[in-house]
């Protein structure tokens, strides 16, 4: 028997486009690649912009290239270096350790919710879905982490609100939903138990929508403030990077609004130039790790919002 090679190189030349469609795949790269510029352009004008000096910005506007390049916005943030380095110590741990715990919890829920042989599913499903409606308010909560958990000048206080949420318990149920569930069938065949088919069959399958889920929460407690200055008072070192950085903003402000500040020339204190520096230290880390679970994150989101 005659066997036939096919180099890959000479199967694509055996394709020949028509014209129209080299006109439609050329129109499509060109739209995406005008649409990645477009998508990229504020986050190099934020990034200009925290380079130029304020009297530059107030002449000129927001640029890509600073016509006056300074460091000054830079040199206030970091003035006191040991907070800002605590901040992000800080924000470090709590984003890696809500996340792991949060996926563990959230992962354990939806799958809970969603096998057939669970016979509260219904019940606890119409709870989350209920409590995604209504809440009980601000006060309330407030009341039961300082007076009832005692959490006040706690980072649990900051932790615990953010592990679990009612949309991603739902959007974690309704991907292992797509998993076949023959394979828990399987698994209780052999003699395994809950945690074991959870752990060993479930867990590998579910790759993307860990990726999303986890992505969510990283972003969720990389960019918390509001629980920060709920219950974290003057008496904590160290505060989180987002709400350490509002403080640095606020207390420019007012320094710039005070009487103090028509002694000392205004136009030396950065203000403009200070956002876009808070926006680019904020925001830089998180923009170098979602490539790495970017195919994960959009096949998860997918399966998760088009599964019943």
């Amino acid at each position: 028997m005659t066997r036939v090679t096919v180099h890959p190189r000479s199967a694509r030349n055996k394709i020949k486009l028509d014209p129209s469609d080299r006109f439609i795949r050329g129109f499509t790269y060109a739209l995406g690649a005008l649409t990645a510029v477009l998508c990229v352009l504020p986050f190099l004008l934020i990034i200009g912009s925290s380079f130029e000096s304020e009297e530059a910005i107030r002449k000129f506007g927001f640029t890509l290239i600073p016509r006056m390049p300074t460091l000054y916005a830079y040199d206030i943030i970091f003035r006191s270096p040991r907070s800002i380095i605590g901040s992000y110590a800080l924000t470090i741990c709590l984003t890696g350790a809500g996340t792991a715990v949060g996926l563990s919890l959230i992962s354990m829920a939806g799958y809970a919710m969603q096998r057939r042989d669970y016979p509260f599913r219904n019940a606890v499903s119409f709870y989350v879905y209920f409590t995604s409606l209504f809440s009980g308010g601000l006060v309330p909560f407030y009341l039961l982490m300082v007076q009832t958990y005692n959490l006040r000048d706690s980072y649990l206080a900051v932790l615990l609100p953010l592990l679990m949420s009612p949309w991603l318990i739902i959007l974690m149920k309704n991907f292992i939903k797509s998993i076949p569930y023959e394979i828990t069938e399987s698994g209780k065949i052999d003699g395994a138990g809950d945690f074991s088919i959870f752990a060993r069959l479930i867990i590998p399958s579910m790759k993307p929508a860990l990726a999303t889920i986890g992505l969510f929460l990283a972003i969720g407690y990389w960019n918390e403030w509001y629980f920060s200055s709920l219950f974290l008072t003057s008496q904590v070192e160290f505060r989180p990077l987002q709400y350490q950085l509002y403080r640095v903003i606020n207390q420019i402000e007012a320094l710039r609004n005070s009487y103090a500040g028509s002694v000392v020339n205004i136009g030396d204190l950065p203000g403009e130039t200070l956002k876009m520096a808070t926006a680019v230290i904020a925001t830089g880390p998180i923009i170098l790790f979602y490539p790495f679970v970017q195919k994960y994150f959009i096949a998860g989101l997918t399966v998760g919002a088009v599964k019943g």
